[in-house]
């Protein structure tokens, strides 16, 4: 990806102008927006690589925005890197919930931010797996890599990236006890500092979108989880 298009969606001039100028260094093209309704109106006219959002807005918030774009076909699939204030974990479950990528705290280094937006684009950009691999079934799951699509029982299930690289991680091995360290490997393809609520509101969210077919996402207490054998 060349010249990545970054939105910059954040109510303080002073952040924003600072974000602007570092992105823009690194040789991103930026656009801003200060409030949400503003963002979502940039977001449709012109859709980003990527949204940089402040979950602290005036008017419609940032939970909000990440939202209504993952309710929206067109807009689902731009990853949305989160800036919080310290102490708002209960923001960045919501936000991880809702198909948020990443989140990076206030007050931030701007090498961690770069590196966390670097990241998330190269995993929006690689396919999860070989386009030429298999198709995987478990049970009435199957797990198509290369086109990253899922059906239970023959029926479609519309997951986003992070959740699809989840599910195949653990669907490639029934029976196979991964550590929440490991999935935030396998998903995050690095070490990032996730906590283990976050990893547990991603299984949260898989098992809800599976439907009935949740239940093979097995919790190991003490040490991980599983896919049913």
């Amino acid at each position: 990806m060349t010249d990545p298009r970054v939105l910059v969606v954040e109510d303080e001039q002073d952040i924003q102008e600072l974000l602007a100028f570092n992105l823009t260094k690194a040789g991103y093209r930026v656009d801003a927006a200060r409030t949400g309704e503003e963002a979502l109106r940039r977001i449709r006219e012109a859709p980003p690589d990527l949204v940089l959002l402040d979950l602290m807005l005036p008017g419609i918030d940032g939970l909000e925005v990440c939202r209504l774009m993952k309710a929206q076909p067109e807009t689902r699939e731009i990853p949305v890197l989160m800036l919080t204030a310290k102490g708002e974990e209960a923001d960045v479950v919501a936000g991880l919930e809702l198909g948020a990528d990443d989140y990076v705290t206030k007050p931030f280094s701007l090498r961690v931010l770069l590196a966390r937006l670097q990241a998330v684009l190269r995993r929006v950009a690689q396919p999860a797996t070989d386009d030429g691999a298999a198709p995987l079934k478990v049970h009435d799951v199957e797990i198509h890599p290369g086109r990253q699509e899922v059906t239970v029982a023959g029926q479609p299930v519309k997951l986003t990236h992070r959740e699809f690289l989840l599910l195949h991680t653990l669907a490639r091995r029934p029976g196979w006890v991964f550590t929440r360290n490991q999935i935030v490997e396998a998903v995050h393809g690095d070490d990032y500092p996730v906590t283990e609520r976050a990893v547990d509101v991603q299984i949260v969210g898989l098992r809800k979108k599976l439907g009935a077919a949740g239940e093979y996402v097995e919790t190991v207490r003490g040490v991980g989880y599983r896919f049913k054998e």
